[in-house]
């Protein structure tokens, strides 16, 4: 019981120490920041108006002018739900550097002849690169929601708490994929090539820059195959919901029947993954859920098998 409690208390202090080294060199927080940032000020300066055009088009069918102030808070909160889905994952790869340095200012062979096992080492950078992305994330959340209520909030209280707990699903699929890949990198040039792959690639192979139904079927379908799509879909559900309330009573109100806004929604919902696909097959929210997680408990598995193999040729 003291050998365990005492094991713990290396695991919280290596924690410390890892999250203390990244946050030291600002330059390096700065750099996790860029990518979220430049997708948010691509958005605001040339892709907001497609969006727009795009929400605008959807309504034109039927005749019917909705209020401005809604289309961009919505145009708003699905950027939001790309930009924090995607970072989840390539923000978890850059914040893996303090493990590479370590292995490249061999670091870590000062804990190789210290009282700490092996595994205490590994899981303790784990646990800070999930806190370090956690806490980049929640920057990145606020700065988005700070844009949102200037330009049109719809978002219910509920759904904002299920934000956070979607961000903390993303981290966990982003930080066992960098933790299993990061295990297998030792140089800070291999760390900067697949953290370069990662950031041009992962957004377009989930679906998050574009939305899927300007796919074709094919690819549609072999996007939806890949877990990350459903790590995408789910903050597009609680980004979306309030909106499309929004949008309903909006409706209602301009006396548009009541068959025509659901037909509305669901156009809306699906041309914008609210709504996911599978070879013509809906997936519910509580199946998205079900296709992450079991994908992060199998990356799990996988990474506590690697560190236990890597630990025991030591």
């Amino acid at each position: 019981m003291n050998a365990n409690f005492a094991e713990l208390k290396k695991f919280v202090s290596l924690v410390g120490r890892n999250t203390k080294c990244y946050f030291k060199d600002k330059f390096t927080f700065f750099m996790s920041l860029i990518t979220p940032m430049i997708l948010f000020v691509l958005f605001v300066t040339f892709l907001r108006n497609v969006y727009i055009e795009s929400f605008n088009s959807i309504f034109k069918q039927i005749n019917v002018t909705v209020d401005k102030v809604l289309i961009d808070g919505c145009a708003g909160a699905w950027l939001m739900s790309s930009i924090l889905s995607v970072s989840a994952v390539t923000v978890g790869f850059c914040s893996n550097v303090i493990m590479i340095d370590d292995k490249i200012n061999s670091s870590v062979n000062d804990f190789k002849v210290s009282p700490v096992k092996g595994y205490t080492v590994s899981l303790a950078y784990f646990a800070s690169n999930f806190l370090v992305t956690f806490i980049v994330l929640l920057s990145v959340m606020l700065i988005g929601h700070i844009y949102l209520a200037c330009i049109g909030w719809h978002i219910p209280f509920t759904d904002a708490l299920m934000i956070i707990v979607d961000i903390i699903c993303g981290i966990l699929f982003g930080s066992l994929i960098a933790g299993i890949v990061g295990s297998f990198i030792s140089t800070q040039g291999g760390l900067s090539a697949v953290s370069t792959l990662v950031s041009s690639m992962y957004g377009f192979i989930c679906g998050a820059y574009m939305p899927l139904s300007q796919f074709s079927e094919g690819l549609r379908n072999v996007i939806s195959l890949l877990p990350g799509t459903y790590g995408v879909g789910i903050m597009r559900n609680h980004y979306m919901n309030g909106y499309m309330q929004a949008f309903s009573e909006e409706l209602s109100s301009l006396n548009v029947p009541a068959e025509t806004t659901e037909q509305v929604i669901k156009a809306m919902r699906d041309s914008f993954d609210a709504n996911l696909y599978s070879f013509g097959n809906g997936i519910p929210l509580g199946a998205m859920y079900g296709i992450l997680l079991g994908t992060c408990a199998v990356l799990l598995t996988a990474f506590i098998a690697i560190v236990f193999i890597k630990n025991k040729k030591k």
